[in-house]
């Protein structure tokens, strides 16, 4: 430390120094997260895949597949814990004052927490870049093969499922087979329908659906309401396709979740250009339609029809013109893309914004040590999981810029570190 004094020397051997004990906080608040998000995945397949008797090496490959999205998540969360039980530990043992004294401001001994939360960001921007997509894809195929195998991981015998307008009722299951199969759906969405089948297989039908080929098959279907007619059909055989949710990565369909920032940017653009080309067709027709109804209402006028003929006349483009002065419906897909790639960016991000709020925080830690950083760690972790889901929630629902929804977060973390660091003044 005496080679220190006055700002002269080294600090290279101080910045080590206080990068190993935020290295070794970090990596025990990352095992704690990690074995928390890895629990929370066993207990979801518990429920879904081993209590319906799959293939233990399935399991444990859907669980290697799921691996990514829980570091991802770990890493951001862990770089917060991690920095407050650094931090509060160096300042509790008064170890922050000796350096201080010996010539290091507060705002140099930040460099090395710097350091390590931007390359916490790179590394969980990488994963959510590669790793994640490819082990969600991965994931997604190995449950529909499970599916497909063994039908009683997706329906269990002797019981009921639901899929938004379809309720699925099986008998017993054996093999690729279910017998006795009822299914209640609605044909053009408003007359109900049943169809019975003696027995059903299960294959993937390769868009995000599972098909179900039914043999011994009768229906019965409602007539419009009102008329008191009812449908009956009955049929050999029957291919019947239902739209599974299973979750992210259970569909054979890339959906935005398994995508790079890459694909989504380019997906973003594809339908932002087909929203674009739909609003110029749709300029084009309502300057056709304002140009047949002048046409029409300057022919009505030429013959002298009286009011209710040339009402009758007018009344087809007037009715057109006002369909095609409405607004174009907002394409949500859009909307759920964006979400998602600005997620993409948002979450390791994160990381940087918690080591700026977690170094002045830490700073005031003056007993306890890493206890009080562990604990505080844990309670801003659960502030920003929770305004990240109503973020995401208020997108999905609210139709919120995708933007604020998944960036807000970051920047209450961002700002909140910075008045801290305003009031500590740390930029002296």
């Amino acid at each position: 430390m005496d080679g220190l004094a006055g700002g002269r020397g080294k600090p290279w051997i101080l910045y080590r120094y206080v990068l190993r004990e935020f290295a070794l906080s970090f990596l025990i608040s990352f095992l704690f997260f990690f074995v928390v998000f890895f629990v929370n995945q066993i207990l979801l397949m518990a429920e879904d895949i081993l209590s319906k008797k799959a293939e233990l090496i399935d399991v444990l490959l859907l669980l290697i597949y799921a691996i990514p999205s829980e570091v991802a998540m770990s890493f951001p969360f862990a770089s917060l814990v991690g920095a407050l039980m650094a931090t509060s530990r160096l300042s509790a043992d008064s170890e922050f004052l000796v350096m201080q004294a010996s010539g290091l401001p507060p705002r140099n001994l930040f460099l090395p927490f710097a350091v390590l939360g931007l390359a916490v960001t790179l590394a969980s921007f990488s994963i959510n870049e590669y790793f994640l997509p490819l082990g969600s894809i991965q994931y997604g195929k190995l449950y529909r093969s499970l599916i497909v195998s063994s039908p009683a991981v997706e329906l269990q015998p002797w019981s009921s499922r639901r899929y938004k307008d379809i309720t699925i009722v099986t008998g017993a299951v054996s093999g690729n087979a279910v017998e006795d199969v009822l299914i209640f759906d609605k044909v053009d969405g408003s007359r109900e329908r049943v169809i019975s089948a003696r027995r059903a297989r299960l294959k993937d039908g390769k868009d995000g659906s599972l098909v179900l080929e039914l043999e011994g098959v009768w229906a019965q279907t409602l007539g419009k309401a009102g008329s008191g007619r009812v449908e009956y059909t009955s049929s050999s055989s029957m291919e019947y396709r239902v739209r599974t949710d299973a979750g992210p990565g259970a569909s054979t369909v890339i959906g935005p979740f398994e995508m790079s920032s890459y694909d989504l940017g380019r997906v973003i653009g594809e339908k932002e250009a087909v929203r674009q080309e739909r609003l110029f067709q749709r300029s084009l027709d309502l300057e056709a339609s304002r140009s047949a109804l002048q046409a029409a209402y300057g022919l009505a006028q030429g013959q002298g029809l009286g009011w209710q003929s040339a009402s009758r006349r007018l009344a087809p483009p007037l009715a057109r013109l006002r369909d095609l002065d409405l607004p174009l419906p907002e394409d949500r897909s859009i909307h759920i893309y964006r979400t998602e790639y600005y997620k993409k960016y948002a979450i390791p991000a994160g990381a940087v914004c918690f080591v700026l709020l977690a170094y002045p925080i830490g700073l005031k830690a003056r007993k306890a040590g890493r206890s009080v950083g562990f604990g505080l760690g844990l309670l801003i972790s659960v502030v920003y999981w929770a305004l990240l889901l109503l973020g995401s929630t208020m997108s999905s629902r609210l139709s919120l810029s995708p933007f604020w929804s998944m960036w807000g977060p970051n920047l209450l973390m961002l700002l909140a570190g910075l008045s801290l660091w305003t009031g500590e003044k740390l930029t002296r």
